[in-house]
């Protein structure tokens, strides 16, 4: 296997208002994606290349939550850029950045919608 996970979901309950918050942490547009029963837009990534996705999903089923997996979403080349915008853009940033050593460094943060969230980069 390439990848350990092919796709991920963060729920929210006000797509607007997430959409923004994201929009504003990757400075880039969420691109929103017709459903039949969900609000839903596609994070960032460059599937064409082999990168890996995800996205935002609003509706029944979906509930953001400070438990359960932790997503670390790319930070680029260095996470205090999207780290920086957190508080900003109406998140809390929960653990800041963090040396995991040759891995690089991790941080974690909530966002509008009350998901606990991370964010990892190698510088």
């Amino acid at each position: 296997m390439k990848n350990a996970i092919n796709w991920f979901e963060i729920p929210v309950k006000n797509f607007s208002r997430a959409r923004k918050f994201y929009e504003t942490l990757f400075g880039e547009p969420i691109q929103e994606m017709p459903h039949p029963s969900y609000k839903y837009g596609m994070l960032p990534c460059d599937m064409q290349n082999g990168g890996v996705g995800g996205g935002i999903v609003e509706g029944e089923g979906f509930e953001p939550s400070m438990n359960g997996p932790l997503v670390y979403l790319n930070g680029g080349d260095d996470l205090s850029v999207p780290l920086s915008k957190v508080k900003a853009a109406g998140g809390k940033i929960l653990l800041p950045k963090t040396s995991i050593g040759p891995n690089g460094f991790m941080a974690h943060f909530s966002d509008t919608e009350g998901n606990k969230v991370a964010l990892h980069s190698m510088k």
